[in-house]
């Protein structure tokens, strides 16, 4: 889902640090440089529009509740049933005159549409914002094939144009501010106009003139999809910049990458779910574009269409009773938005297409022995379930996930010999004295920021609060005299 267009003018072309100068290079790695109090400033000032919103919006539901409630439950059916009504999606889609295509991984699922895309004559394609063919990085497998995809939603042609990553679910260029930009787009786009200045307006109407172009020369078109329908064989995708729509509609031939687990049974089940998502991702009543498209028709949009039921590890997930409500995930990013970890690191360090709470449980299960690190990435602190319009009880899987991840020796040893002094007061207060004073020599504003090898591990990607001078335990003794 695509939803930059309706917030804030500020945040609409993505609060950040100014610190790269005007007409600079933007190499890959750009936005290491980016100050992090700035980063926070930024994350927290755009989650916390997004925050107020969607409180404002839920709260004027009397049955928000019972939303939830039926959305979870139709979830669950769907992982109960998933094979059934993955054959059924198939059944009445190719009816409807398209063609269902099966990728057991992302490999697969690459060679499949890239062959499409050579079967309709192209060697470029626009795209529709998609978390699925992000995964599966699919834009860097078309370029090394010789194909070419070009983004349409505006904050992923931001990102694109950068040579960056998504940091953000829903905002996915929320580290930019719009003079970097506009210095992007002045460096990259090629037609930006001469004089371009950093007014929203203007960068909002440079990347529409550019866009434009590509969808009116582009003969096939790539998109995931927010929900597929069993019953009818229906794509649904909602945005709010209208790129989507253009693109699944003016190009001749659609291919639309899809998770087995975006399956809906009935129709139906849309009136839940589409009151849910625009409230709990932009803080909106609905969504300004909606497209739901069954197969092909003569004279009526694409006369190709091809979906490619993507699988890449979400079975094994299913097989997880407890992991498995990862799949529930409708991608709304409202766990992102109050989580206090991802508001301090940002979504870059979560080193998944998927960041925050969600993806602290899904990326490890999607592939795993990769991201096993993630799920302690968490404080438990719950606020990711509260606001869940599905009801995933991310702590719980969290918790689930750090019992069955491996723990290396050292952690092991080190864990125990932290109970052993933890169980024993006189020891554990000594061991707090050797901390303040031990942690002296590294000190540095207020934290430790390297330590000698072996915890050197440790602060080589964290920073460790000082100890205080006066624990509690010293704080309560000299008030009892």
């Amino acid at each position: 889902m695509s939803d930059d267009a309706h917030l804030p003018p500020e945040a609409a072309i993505v609060p950040a640090a100014s610190l790269i100068p005007t007409g600079a290079p933007f190499p890959k790695a750009a936005k290491v440089a980016l100050g992090m109090p700035q980063l926070r400033a930024n994350l927290a000032h755009a989650t916390g529009t997004i925050r107020a919103k969607r409180a404002n919006v839920a709260g004027e539901l009397d049955d928000w509740e019972r939303l939830r409630d039926t959305a979870a439950a139709v979830k669950t059916d769907v992982q109960h049933r998933l094979p059934e009504l993955a054959v059924e999606f198939e059944r009445n889609a190719t009816a409807a005159g398209a063609r269902v295509h099966w990728a057991r991984d992302a490999q697969e699922a690459n060679e499949i549409a890239a062959r499409l895309v050579r079967e309709a004559g192209a060697d470029e394609v626009v795209k529709v914002k998609s978390m699925a063919t992000q995964e599966i990085e699919l834009n860097e497998h078309f370029e090394a094939v010789g194909l070419k995809a070009f983004e349409t939603d505006l904050a992923e042609l931001i990102v694109q144009l950068a040579e960056d990553k998504p940091s953000h679910i829903l905002v996915p260029a929320i580290h930019y501010n719009r003079t970097e930009i506009r210095d992007i787009f002045n460096e990259r786009m090629g037609d930006a106009p001469t004089g371009l200045t950093d007014e929203p307006a203007a960068l909002a109407e440079a990347a529409r003139l550019h866009l434009r172009r590509r969808f009116l020369s582009s003969k096939v078109a790539v998109s995931g999809a927010n929900f597929a329908i069993a019953e009818t064989g229906s794509l649904v995708v909602v945005e709010s910049e209208g790129n989507g729509r253009m693109c699944l509609t003016m190009p001749e031939t659609l291919i639309s990458v899809v998770g087995i687990e975006k399956l809906l049974p009935r129709f139906e089940d849309l009136e839940v779910f589409m009151q849910l998502l625009p409230r709990s991702s932009t803080g909106e009543r609905m969504n300004p574009y909606t497209s739901v498209w069954t197969g092909s028709r003569d004279g009526d949009g694409p006369k190709d269409v091809h979906v490619i039921l993507l699988d890449n590890g979400r079975t094994g997930v299913l097989a997880d009773e407890v992991g498995r409500q990862a799949l529930s995930c409708i991608r709304c990013s409202a766990c992102l938005n109050v989580c206090p970890v991802y508001e301090r690191t940002g979504g870059h360090a979560y080193g998944h297409v998927y960041p925050g709470p969600i993806g602290a449980i899904l990326a490890p299960q999607l592939e795993p022995g990769r991201h096993d690190d993630l799920p302690y990435a968490s404080s438990l602190c719950g606020a990711c379930y509260e606001v869940c319009p599905v009801k995933i009880n991310i702590p719980e899987v969290l918790v689930h996930l750090r019992q069955q991840g491996p723990h290396q020796a050292g952690e092991q040893a080190a864990m125990g010999a932290a109970k052993a002094v933890m169980a024993r007061p006189r020891l554990w207060r000594a061991a707090l004295r050797l901390a303040r004073f031990g942690s002296m020599p590294w000190r540095r504003k207020g934290f430790v920021r390297r330590l000698p090898w072996p915890g050197s591990k440790w602060t080589v990607s964290r920073d460790l609060p000082v100890p205080p001078k006066e624990d509690f335990r010293d704080w309560w003794k000299e008030r009892q005299r």
